[in-house]
């Protein structure tokens, strides 16, 4: 049952999808095409869009982990709580169980004073668990709204410095030039507003 904010969060990020145009070349040009993969690409040769691997991002930013410790407290809290109440309950259902096995009830009237209490202990239990469910899903919605508001307000300022066409989430597509990648860019540069917010 174990959720970490990781498996929520997401941004959006305006991507805009051009078509690429490839072009035949001779067999020399293929064999050589390995080589030029392994050595960096000079940023004036590359495409002008990026992308952000989002699930690293989310492990590396500070802020999402944070928010991610918070929410792990509060379901530890909410387990807690569940078993709390669940141990409450059976252990008064046992007790009335074991008094009718050994007939120690010695009216109706208190056998059904127990079950009024068992039945008002289970429905105060609900409320409870009930209340505290809420309040984790109010406060991860709150969380990852925060985290995507953060993520989407850097990219805009870094973009305004870069000016990329496009800055994809890694996940949007099935391959990527590494070369393209900003991922650690843009983690480096939350990071560092983020701590100079919190001091």
């Amino acid at each position: 049952m174990k959720k970490t904010l990781y498996t929520v969060l997401g941004f959006a990020l305006a991507v805009a999808v051009g078509t690429a145009s490839t072009s035949c070349g001779d067999s020399k040009d293929e064999k050589s095409a390995p080589a030029k993969k392994e050595a960096k690409a000079d940023a004036a040769d590359l495409p002008n869009y990026r992308y952000v691997d989002l699930d690293t991002l989310l492990t590396k930013y500070i802020l999402a982990k944070d928010y991610n410790e918070e929410m792990m407290r509060m379901q530890e809290n909410l387990e807690n709580e569940t078993k709390r109440h669940q141990t409450s309950l059976q252990s008064l259902a046992s007790q009335i169980q074991n008094k009718v096995q050994n007939n120690s009830y010695l009216s109706q009237e208190s056998f059904d004073t127990d079950q009024q209490k068992l039945a008002s202990m289970q429905s105060n239990a609900e409320k409870a668990v009930g209340t505290m469910q809420q309040k984790y899903a109010e406060a991860a919605a709150k969380a990852q709204q925060a985290v995507n508001d953060s993520i989407n307000a850097f990219v805009e300022e870094y973009n305004k410095k870069h000016g990329y066409d496009a800055i994809f989430n890694k996940a949007a597509a099935l391959h990527f030039n590494k070369d393209l990648d900003i991922t650690d860019e843009i983690v480096e540069g939350l990071n560092a507003r983020y701590n100079k917010v919190k001091k």
